[in-house]
């Protein structure tokens, strides 16, 4: 195949979901019939699967084909019974790979929902914040594993009601999935501290600094010591709150960068490379791999296909 015909295309950014493109035609439902909690359902192929993003969260139940899944900077694969839910903002997409002729009338159920309402209704309703911490991790993306005959009937449970019994019927469905241990995060690093304010602060601070200057060669001693930290209690107090030793955690913060600028960007790879932080090619490479599952050329290659015709 001729090296022209893998170019990228110009546009590489998720098409931003606005309300008034939501047609009852594609299967949503009539604004003057719902509230807060918005269902649907739709087939494929469809003018609604596509690279794209929406400020709303999406709960999503995949019931039919199998094929590529593609969040934020996460590709993967799916298969009939796949839950996954992402966050605002974060760009989505499923590529069925094996349609028979004619699609098919429902491969997807969705729940749509707003975060300032949970989070305002938090503060006076207690029982609301516990689903705060799933809704951080949502940002990333969450897929859930052993839930799906569960998810099909809280979905058509929540989509046969209306008014406060759909309202009771979404948080028992959310509830479930805050309770659920068996998932995995999709997209980037997640912080994970639960500690008080004053240390989140600070290992923000630290994230911040990482993320804003990732060519300059983050050291953990000289962090350690520009906190007043001895360097082992320094390991222990960022491991606690990121998930990832200090090292593991830089190089999956600057392959995320990597990711970004391999899909929305036409730069070299060995210009990624050295912009991301990585001194050698053949680190760069190691590292990706050992990360993402394949190489930066693969990336850039099935990262094209988020923009198939296919929510």
């Amino acid at each position: 195949m001729p090296a022209k015909s893998l170019h990228l295309p110009r546009q590489h950014k998720p098409e931003l979901e606005l309300d008034f493109a939501r047609s009852p035609e594609l299967g949503y439902e009539a604004p003057n019939e719902v509230g807060f909690v918005r269902c649907l359902s739709h087939g494929f192929p469809t003018p609604l699967a596509r690279w794209h993003c929406h400020d709303e969260y999406e709960l999503h139940l995949i019931t039919a084909t199998s094929g590529k899944v593609f969040v934020g900077d996460w590709i993967g694969q799916f298969q009939p019974g796949q839950v996954v839910l992402t966050g605002p903002r974060l760009p989505h997409n499923w590529v069925s790979m094996d349609l028979a002729s004619g699609g098919v009338a429902e491969r997807d159920l969705v729940i749509q929902f707003a975060h300032e309402p949970l989070q305002r209704a938090s503060d006076s309703i207690p029982e609301l914040a516990q689903l705060l911490p799933m809704l951080e991790r949502a940002r990333h993306g969450i897929e859930f594993f052993g839930v799906s005959e569960q998810a099909m009937q809280h979905w058509r449970k929540v989509k046969a009601a209306q008014g406060l019994r759909r309202f009771n019927a979404f948080c028992e469905f959310l509830a479930d999935l805050a309770a659920c241990t068996d998932y995995r995060l999709l997209s980037s690093t997640q912080l994970q501290s639960d500690d008080d304010d004053a240390s989140l602060e600070l290992i923000n601070s630290v994230v911040n600094r990482i993320t804003e200057q990732l060519a300059d060669n983050h050291s953990a001693t000289a962090l350690a010591a520009e906190l007043g930290m001895s360097e082992s209690r320094f390991s222990r107090f960022f491991r606690k709150a990121t998930g990832n030793t200090f090292t593991d955690f830089v190089n999956r913060v600057r392959i995320s960068r990597a990711c970004q600028l391999l899909m929305d960007t036409e730069q070299p790879i060995n210009h990624i490379c050295y912009e991301v932080g990585f001194n050698s090619a053949a680190n760069f490479n190691r590292r990706f791999l050992e990360i993402k599952g394949m190489t930066p050329s693969d990336f850039r290659r099935q990262s094209l296909g988020r923009f198939s015709g296919t929510h």
